[in-house]
């Protein structure tokens, strides 16, 4: 068994460039440790901790179109081991992926975490389905208490796929992982501003500072 998404990654142009730098023969043959045309559990983890992925699609003239998706962490929801969904909502209101997607089914998602520096590609071919098409899809990838509101759900139908390198990508944190990495911080401060409040009160009623 071949590992799917280098043969849909790998064409003969790639091919070529792979054996100009001479790596081609790291690639033939290649299995890869994993299958890469389900979802396990470690990418089902991934996926749900994700507030945010990029969405490559092709134009009718050929030309690749890369849009970032955002909501509520976890809104890209695992259907099941071969699919995904998402609620799809109002932006600048040109639809060039929703165009994209009508004429060419196929489309590449780019998944980064960027404080563990991990990062996952997933080749899908995706449907746009009207929000009263499914309502139990529907129900299921809109997220309870969000302010925005769906225009269309998102279906794709995993092809394969992959996991990269650390290389290069540069730690980001979000404001709500900062203010939970600095709570011990706070929290200290606030307890000796509370002493050092203390400590001045008694000095000025003129008590000497217990020793400690």
């Amino acid at each position: 068994m071949s590992y799917g998404f280098l043969d849909i990654a790998i064409t003969p142009s790639v091919r070529a460039a792979q054996e100009e730098m001479g790596v081609a023969h790291l690639w033939e043959d290649f299995r890869g440790d994993r299958t890469s045309d389900r979802f396990s559990r470690s990418e089902e983890a991934f996926i749900a901790q994700r507030d945010s992925f990029y969405i490559a699609s092709v134009s009718e003239t050929g030309w690749p179109y890369v849009q970032h998706r955002g909501g509520p962490r976890g809104f890209l929801k695992v259907i099941d081991e071969r699919t995904l969904a998402f609620a799809d909502y109002g932006g600048n209101r040109q639809y060039i992926s929703t165009g994209n997607v009508a004429a060419n089914s196929r489309t590449c998602l780019f998944l980064i975490d960027y404080p563990r520096r991990t990062r996952l590609k997933i080749y899908a071919h995706a449907e746009v389905l009207a929000l009263g098409a499914d309502a139990e899809l529907t129900a299921k990838v809109s997220p309870q208490g969000y302010r925005a509101r769906p225009e269309r759900i998102y279906r794709l139908r995993l092809d394969a796929f992959d996991w990269n390198c650390p290389q290069h990508i540069t730690p980001r944190f979000t404001e709500a992982e900062i203010t939970e990495a600095v709570r011990p911080l706070r929290d200290r401060l606030a307890e000796l501003e509370a002493e050092n409040a203390a400590l001045r009160a008694r000095l000025a009623a003129g008590e000497a500072p217990a020793e400690g």
